[in-house]
């Protein structure tokens, strides 16, 4: 990030009532966004789905089947983690995008499950996933067609995949790669709320605000290792 300060580039200050009318200036477009996200998951419940093959991955305790991983429940989230073979730290924006899900419990109420694939062996993922301090089950698509089938594939990007189960018949509801998967992260929308966003090059922001390289705010996977993982925060 650019090392200039805050007092380089502010805001305009006005008075509260200025302030107010230009928030609820605002409020107009973020009230219109909202509606308009309830609009595109009022179509997303509406897809169509397509039924999958029966796939057999790799989980802590062996082989388990893909309707296996819903866990009795009728509805799964799975996002795949990049993975890079022989590597010590795989893609740092899916180590420190999956860091975020410590605390799943919440979609229980809702009959869902979330879980991380990845395409590497699963003794190495889940050696990686001890190492960066996340705490959600991982299984592995290594030598199965899985991955690839949901857009993941060996030497591929991440990708994030919802399905539905009707007994042991698994069908394929939605799927979203690349920016589609800030939707369910807390971390960009937050930092979308500071008045200096996400100081990456490429974002709209006045002249004079502090701008760098896309990326270069994330954390590393060794970032996320060394705050969540064996000795980190999550050890206190």
């Amino acid at each position: 990030m650019s090392s200039e300060t805050p007092s380089t580039a502010m805001p305009p200050v006005v008075d509260a009532e200025a302030w107010r009318r230009e928030l609820d200036a605002l409020r107009v477009r973020e009230k219109a966004a909202t509606r308009e996200l309830d609009a595109i998951a009022a179509q997303r419940r509406r897809l169509p789905m397509v039924e999958l093959p029966d796939y057999t991955l790799q989980g802590a305790d062996g082989p388990v089947r893909l309707v296996d991983l819903f866990d009795g429940r009728s509805q799964l989230i799975t996002y795949h983690h990049m993975w890079f073979p022989d590597s010590e730290w795989q893609c740092g924006g899916c180590t420190s995008f999956t860091s975020q899900f410590t605390r799943l419990e919440f979609l229980e109420p809702y009959d869902a499950r979330f879980v991380i694939v990845t395409q590497g062996p699963i003794e190495e993922a889940l050696a990686y996933r001890d190492r960066v301090g996340n705490w959600m089950e991982w299984f592995s698509t290594a030598g199965s067609p899985f991955g690839a089938d949901v857009d993941a594939p060996a030497g591929g990007g991440f990708a994030l995949n919802v399905f539905l189960r009707d007994g042991d018949t698994v069908y394929r509801t939605w799927s979203t790669t690349s920016r589609g998967v800030e939707q369910v992260a807390h971390t960009f929308p937050l930092v979308d709320l500071l008045p200096l966003g996400r100081q990456e090059a490429w974002q709209d922001s006045p002249a004079g605000w502090p701008q760098g390289p896309t990326y270069a705010g994330w954390l590393g996977s060794e970032d996320v290792a060394r705050l969540y993982g064996p000795g980190g925060r999550s050890a206190d």
